[in-house]
């Protein structure tokens, strides 16, 4: 009986890290996507933020974030791209997970508020919840560099 709940749990625990670099691949690609498309440009990110003020329904609120992030989008749009390559590399390789889905789950929840009403409600909700699930978990402890930073720091609750 043991054996079937130990199964149970590595199994629970690989479909975890399965979730986890599914997620940091969509990361890699998005971070490539937009490269190409030229979104992280003063010009191109400004456009994309252009587009959300004008056809999303967001709360006035964001909608004033969304314009101070576009009227500095010489900063913002690097800064972006930085943080999506980033969360990417980190959740394929299963370093610091927790922490990078947690930011990677807020990252994503900022993009929906921005897209709503412009974009599938539920294009971005899914990868939210597949984020904040990786952060509850372990999941950079199987086929990640976070089981070798457990095994040498057991007691850290970051991994």
């Amino acid at each position: 009986m043991d054996t079937d709940l130990t199964q149970t749990a590595l199994g629970h625990r690989r479909a975890l890290a399965v979730l986890r670099m599914t997620l940091g691949a969509m990361f890699v690609w998005v971070f490539f996507e937009n490269l190409g498309k030229g979104a992280y440009t003063p010009a191109g990110y400004a456009g994309v933020i252009g587009y959300y003020l004008q056809s999303g329904h967001a709360p006035a609120a964001w909608k004033a974030v969304m314009s101070l992030m576009a009227a500095h989008a010489s900063m913002a749009g690097p800064l972006q791209a930085i943080a999506e390559l980033t969360f990417g590399i980190c959740l394929v390789s299963g370093t610091a997970t927790r922490l990078v889905a947690a930011a990677a789950g807020g990252f994503l929840f900022t993009l929906w508020l921005s897209e709503f009403g412009a974009a599938w409600i539920w294009e971005l909700l899914m990868p939210i919840v597949v984020a904040f699930c990786v952060a509850a978990s372990r999941a950079g402890r199987d086929w990640g560099v976070d089981a070798a930073l457990a095994r040498r720091y057991p007691t850290s609750p970051c991994w």
